[in-house]
């Protein structure tokens, strides 16, 4: 392994300039901690187990970006990404999931990542067994005394010398493999895809069972479907599909036989423990307020049950057991009703780097219009492409929607750049609904255009307070 093969913290930030507009304390943080892996991987044995992530709490609003951040981040990251809400975690004792199940969770990630890696590195070996199964289906094999007969059948003038070779050559030819070849190349030009076929597929009989157990139970190590279909007897049923549904489930089964899934197994431990990200979203919404009753009390708890996670434990998963001593930690929320500091201390001390980000200005809603790859603008006028009708954007209506969204956050609930999307579906909801009888049209939209969809919401603040 080297460090030229994984990107610099300068091209990750590069790579999420390209979909999200500012936040750049943040996109350093993330990038930092993102090369940092990678460092730690070329130390010492005995240096690198003593080197611990330096995990992150990202602060701020709604709408600026945190959770895109975290999106972008899994898709650069060569490395098992989990994003979850810390919300729907539950204090050991209540209902609902238990902590260790993020681990579960990014470990059977990982697992999955790794098996389609190895599944791509033999895919020419299956893609030439499974070619040779289908032929099988459409054309199956002729009994070995039929094609003996077949080939008699071309040798009974053999004795005719005067024919020459080429024609005893041309005689001895077997049919069927004439006619498999000619269906294989059919075959490879796609040109049997939607021809129907009947294949056997394996099933086993698991029997259903239903647990009334304690919350977590159905993450345990236990997996009763593999425990039972191991032990009862594999049975064929016969499937009606086409020709490229059979091949998805016979490169399926090949990729199966092929693949080492000890091996596979035993690197996504690896990778979890060494690499292992996971991003926890809305951290806020387990942090306790004053009062002590209700469901405030579990939210403690639950930063109680997560605190050993990230200093470092070891969880059971049905794959073996995976310490959590090196999985870097990522945390945002908002924070509107509570601050970092009302989370529990030892908590906080786990989260040494605070990253704030800023409110979203008007040239900020400016930028998220047209500015990244797949900007707002881009993806409704890619939309209404489809039923071939153009739109175009001038620049005072970018600058108009940038200004709306920007004086609607101010006078109701700030949801920062999620407040584009409310706008821009106000605005061409009237041309989405119309665009099958609009054909070939174009619709120039302009400030005055959007002032005459938008007026009456805009001068009632009530209804604009429901609407957008």
């Amino acid at each position: 392994m080297s460090l030229d093969d994984k990107l610099t913290p300068r091209q990750i930030v590069t790579e999420l300039d390209k979909h999200i507009v500012g936040q750049k304390e943040a996109k350093k943080a993330v990038a930092i901690a993102l090369r940092n892996r990678s460092r730690r991987q070329m130390l010492p044995a005995e240096m690198r187990d003593e080197v611990a992530p330096k995990n992150i709490i990202m602060i701020g609003p709604t709408g600026v970006g945190k959770t895109e951040v975290a999106r972008r981040l899994a898709r650069l990251a060569d490395a098992p990404f989990l994003k979850v809400e810390a919300s729907k975690y539950t204090e050991v004792g209540y209902v609902g999931r238990d902590v260790e199940s993020m681990i579960r969770d990014l470990t059977d990630l990982a697992v999955s990542m790794l098996r389609s890696s190895y599944s791509e590195e033999v895919r020419e070996k299956v893609d030439q067994i499974v070619e040779d199964r289908l032929l099988d289906v459409l054309m199956p094999p002729m009994p070995k005394r039929g094609r003996e007969r077949s080939l008699e059948a071309g040798d009974s003038d053999d004795d005719e010398e005067e024919q020459g070779l080429d024609v005893v050559e041309e005689s001895r030819k077997d049919p069927f493999a004439e006619t498999r070849e000619k269906l294989r190349k059919r075959l490879k030009q796609d040109k049997l895809e939607d021809k129907p076929v009947t294949i056997d597929v394996q099933s086993s009989l698991v029997p259903m069972i239903e647990v009334f157990s304690p919350a977590g139970f159905e993450e345990m190590d236990i997996n009763f479907k593999d425990l039972f279909s191991g032990m009862l007897p594999k049975r064929t049923k016969q499937r009606k599909v086409t020709v490229a549904e059979a091949r998805e489930i016979f490169t399926e089964e090949e990729s199966d036989k092929l693949v080492d899934m000890d091996k596979v197994v035993a690197e996504a431990k690896e990778k979890v423990e060494n690499s292992g990200i996971v991003f926890l979203d809305e951290i806020d919404k387990i942090v306790g307020r004053d009062s002590r009753t209700g469901p405030d009390v579990s939210r403690e708890g639950v930063q109680r049950d997560i605190l050993p996670i990230v200093e470092g434990s070891t969880v059971a998963t049905k794959y073996g057991m995976v310490k959590t001593d090196h999985i870097l930690f990522i945390a945002a929320g908002a924070f509107h009703s509570a601050k970092p500091s009302d989370l529990i201390p030892e908590l906080q001390g786990r989260f040494p780097i605070r990253v704030e980000l800023k409110s979203l200005e008007k040239e900020d809603f400016k930028r998220i219009l047209v500015e990244p790859q797949n900007a707002l603008v881009k993806q409704y006028i890619a939309l209404l492409e489809t039923e071939d009708v153009e739109i175009e954007f001038t620049e005072d209506a970018i600058e108009e929607i940038a200004s709306l969204a920007c004086q609607i956050n101010d006078q109701n609930e700030n949801i920062g750049a999620r407040r584009l999307h409310t706008i821009m579906e106000q605005l061409l909801g009237e041309i989405s609904f119309s665009a099958p009888e609009m054909v070939d049209q174009k619709v120039q939209i302009d400030a005055e255009y959007i002032r005459e969809q938008l007026a009456d919401i805009i001068e009632d603040r009530d209804l604009s307070r429901y609407i957008l």
